[in-house]
């Protein structure tokens, strides 16, 4: 498992993906051990990291995998069981703050659209 977090993190880290934020799961949840949140600069970024994660995944033996609003682009959410990724552009992120919800801060460069200093 530890494996495809990594691997998750390597592909989002090619994609350019900004504020990558991973939650653990264990003992909060029963329905992942992690959780992981990105945002891309625009929609149509935010469709090719879903596309690319789920290839990846596939590819490197992920037990299941769901893909839900790949389409539109706005918010993403890939389900491998055992990770939980949600994909954003920055300001549907913003609006739902799923960080908040977890304990875990919002990064500063997806809030207000700037890079942190």
């Amino acid at each position: 498992m530890d494996r495809l977090l990594s691997l998750v993190h390597e592909q989002l880290d090619d994609d350019k993906a900004e504020g990558v934020v991973t939650i653990p799961m264990a003992g909060k949840s029963s329905f992942a051990d992690y959780m992981v949140i990105a945002s891309g600069r625009s929609s149509r970024q935010v469709a090719a990291m879903a596309e690319h994660l789920e290839i990846k995944l596939k590819e490197n033996g992920a037990p299941r995998i769901a893909v839900e609003g790949a389409s539109l682009g706005d918010w993403v959410l890939i389900d491998t069981g055992d990770i939980v990724i949600h994909l954003f552009r920055p300001e549907i992120r913003a609006f739902y703050n799923l960080e908040k919800m977890w304990g875990v801060e919002i990064p500063v460069e997806v809030s207000d659209g700037s890079a942190a200093a």
